[in-house]
């Protein structure tokens, strides 16, 4: 063999031996990755060849697959009561992808999860019979959210006090996942996100607002916890009108004539003083009340129920004038609906905040589980002593204060009412606010719950959380107690 055979005989083998050592990385290394690429048509026609897992309420799901005509994916998502139950599930769509419990466990629900798998499965890449999400909504307690929003934008959540087991979480304006589900949806698409009122945001995890007065209650907390009064009956020392710390800026009360002067933490919950919780946030200074605030769950920007909770906000860094609109919920404090309820939640429960969530359990086609999240898994934000207090102060607001719409018969309601200002000089439609924990002492029954309501059409002067928020809440309470 001459010398110009020989070396282009090793050229020809360095080149094969090349493209035998592309071919075995490609298929032992980036076989995964190519096959769970966004832009790999053969995943998304494997995910739709079967029927979908289903997510369940109160053991019926709310969820179906339907089959399809002239496409390659097989399977379509559908939903029954998809307006109802859209803040829950989210949706799962062949050209939009995949949101809430839809998008959170897609390989559970399509078959694909690893955990579904037998050894050999994980070989041979068989796909398994899909799973199914077991939710802790309770449908009573959802569709009475549902029906008492009607047509209002805005949001409530309910909660479990004990078990931390979400019970409704709604968000209107809704829209049903089974337009957007298939392939052919753009025209519904562009309407959904077009729409000013943002139907697609999840109002109850993903929005926070400035809370208003809901947030006096972390500012009474706070205020119980340092000792800087020592019960929700010891009068304060609170000049009204009162004037922002080194400022001009006088802060009023809504009610002119309320007996707010130097009153004690139950009166100022009742009227709702600003004057009281602005000057208790300044005395009190803004490190100690951001502290109890992220115990009850501010400034946690992970917060998963399992879908990702927007962070609720307490600032830092604030003069002394800040730190005193930070009191009555204004400046740049924000909070979600869920982070409200989480307030009363723990303070009906003893102090203790139960870690929310709205899946109890993941299974697989035999019913066996994959996932399970614990009720109860508490962590303590206030003592015994202070939670008391404060729902005593809370019960007041509802039978002789600003939250008397709250009432249920039969059952011991706390609350508290916010009217949130927005806009540059207040000059948008404020927001309406309520909080609220009913027990039912025959049965040991008992919710926490947080509405929200962001524009309801009525006239500014018309907006209150006891005109708008608390008769949404009573209704959500008294179906949860029924």
């Amino acid at each position: 063999m001459n010398k110009t055979i020989r070396h282009t005989s090793v050229f020809v083998l360095l080149l094969v031996l090349a493209l035998l050592g592309r071919a075995t990385w490609v298929q032992a290394y980036e076989a995964r990755a190519l096959a769970d690429d966004q832009k790999n048509r053969r995943k998304t026609i494997a995910q739709y060849a079967q029927p979908l897992g289903n997510i369940v309420v109160a053991g019926s799901p709310v969820t179906d697959s339907e089959r399809t005509e002239g496409s390659d994916l097989e399977y379509r998502r559908t939903y029954t009561d998809g307006e109802l139950y859209a803040a829950v599930t989210g949706y799962g769509s062949q050209a939009y992808g995949a949101t809430q419990l839809e998008g959170i466990y897609a390989g559970v629900l399509d078959g694909t999860d690893d955990r579904l798998k037998n050894p050999l499965d994980a070989v041979t890449r068989e796909r398994q019979e899909p799973g199914t999400v077991l939710t802790t909504i309770d449908p009573a307690v959802q569709k009475a959210a549902h029906r008492a929003l009607g047509s209002k934008k805005g949001a409530a959540v309910a909660v479990d006090p004990v078990s931390g087991r979400i019970l409704a979480l709604a968000s209107t304006p809704s829209y049903d996942p089974s337009r957007i589900s298939g392939t052919n949806d753009g025209a519904a698409w562009r309407e959904l996100t077009g729409d000013a009122d943002k139907p697609l945001v999840n109002r109850a995890l993903r929005q926070p607002l400035p809370p208003g007065s809901t947030f006096k209650l972390v500012v009474a907390a706070a205020a119980l916890e340092d000792g800087l009064y020592r019960s929700v009956d010891t009068a304060t020392e609170s000049p009204d009108p009162y004037t922002l710390p080194h400022t001009r800026t006088v802060l009023r009360n809504e009610n002119a004539s309320a007996p707010c002067e130097n009153a004690t933490i139950r009166t100022a919950l009742r009227y709702s003083c600003n004057n009281v919780f602005g000057k208790m946030a300044a005395d009190l200074g803004q490190d100690k009340v951001r502290a109890v605030a992220e115990r009850f769950g501010f400034n946690d920007s992970e917060l998963d129920v399992p879908v990702r909770a927007h962070a609720s906000v307490y600032p830092s860094k604030m003069d002394p004038a800040q730190t005193a609109l930070s009191g009555i919920g204004q400046f740049d404090v924000t909070a979600t609906p869920l982070q409200m309820a989480m307030v009363s939640a723990a303070i009906a429960n003893d102090g203790l905040l139960a870690a929310p969530h709205m899946v109890s359990e993941v299974v697989d086609s035999d019913g066996d589980a994959l996932a399970s999240f614990e009720d109860g898994d508490t962590r303590r934000i206030v003592s015994s002593a202070t939670a008391a207090q404060l729902r005593s102060a809370m019960v007041t607001v509802v039978e002789r204060g600003t939250g008397t719409n709250a009432a249920v018969a039969g059952a011991e309601v706390g609350g508290k009412t916010g009217t949130a200002q927005h806009g540059e000089n207040n000059s948008g439609t404020p927001y309406a606010w309520f909080t609220s924990y009913a027990k039912d002492p025959s049965t040991g029954k008992q919710v926490a719950v947080a509405v929200m309501i962001e524009d309801s059409g009525a006239a500014r002067s018309e907006v209150s959380g006891n005109g708008l928020a608390a008769p949404v809440a009573q209704k959500m309470m008294a179906a949860a107690l029924r």
